[in-house]
């Protein structure tokens, strides 16, 4: 099993391999996700939040080899739309899932390219992906379902956002508590 120290160093790993800088403090902000499930690090997700006003948020987010964010939506919130999140991939692939037609609905052959977490998989509702590398970027819209799974080596991504308020997502599972 793995500890909250492995998991905070393996993130630091991650973002040396992209040459991404952190002061002492920052590595002391970095915050793992097991979203109150039972099978951390298959779900989670590792993230350091540089910034979150009312205006703009910057975070650093880390998925380790095949991890997976649980699918959820960011709601309106004080006369907003909700959370619009652009996700920049720096290091490795995402496979980013988006309750949006635009999408492919399945790739060249017809597989899936990846799988939710066996036993959740009824909480996996978003069909249709962008894969994105290393340079790669996407926007989902406010109050849109997503979820994401890194590739075989994990995933390096960063989000630009506006306002981000992780308490008030909206998960399709029940079951999940929105916790470091």
């Amino acid at each position: 099993m793995q500890t909250h120290q492995d998991a905070v160093e393996n993130t630091l790993a991650f973002l040396d391999r992209c040459g991404i800088q952190l002061s002492d403090r920052e590595k002391g902000m970095i915050e793992v996700a097991d979203f109150g499930l039972p099978d951390y690090p298959r779900s989670g997700l590792q993230l350091l939040t540089y910034i979150n006003t009312p205006r703009y948020c910057a975070k650093e987010l880390v998925l380790l080899p095949n991890q997976t964010c649980p699918e959820h939506r960011h709601p309106p919130f004080n006369n907003t739309s909700g959370k619009q999140e652009t996700f920049r991939c720096r290091w490795g692939e995402v496979y980013l899932f988006v309750d949006d037609e635009e999408l492919s609905l399945n790739n060249a052959n017809g597989q899936p390219v990846c799988q939710p977490p066996e036993g959740y998989e009824q909480w996996y509702t978003c069909q249709r992906y962008i894969l994105l590398r290393a340079g790669e970027q996407y926007t989902v819209k406010p109050d849109t379902r997503h979820w994401f799974q890194a590739g075989k080596q994990g995933a390096v991504i960063s989000e630009f956002s506006s306002e981000s308020r992780d308490d008030l997502d909206i998960f399709t599972d029940p079951n999940i508590k929105r916790i470091g």
